[in-house]
């Protein structure tokens, strides 16, 4: 696979990692303008990756949470608490 990695097939965790990739190295400096302009915008095709990524993500945890309100129940079943843990466990 090359750096310009089709943006559909790049998970998360490696979109992140190309872009602190990328940053680490406009903060070092020593390219020329030309370079430094290819790797900005590398940087916000990356940055765009990452955001549909966390955006779907909350989008899932906002549907679950939904689901759990409307069903009235915490998970965890019944005596959990809002964090799905039984309260009652510890006693």
């Amino acid at each position: 696979m090359t750096a310009r990695t089709d943006e559909s097939a790049l998970g998360y965790e490696q979109a992140r990692d190309e872009l602190i990739e990328v940053v680490r190295r406009l903060e070092a400096g020593g390219t020329t303008l030309e370079e430094s302009l290819a790797l900005w915008e590398r940087g916000e095709e990356l940055a765009k990756v990452c955001r549909r990524w966390l955006d779907g993500a909350r989008a899932r945890l906002d549907a679950a949470l939904a689901e759990r309100d409307e069903g009235g129940e915490a998970p965890g079943g019944p005596g959990a608490g809002a964090d799905g843990l039984d309260e009652d466990a510890d006693r």
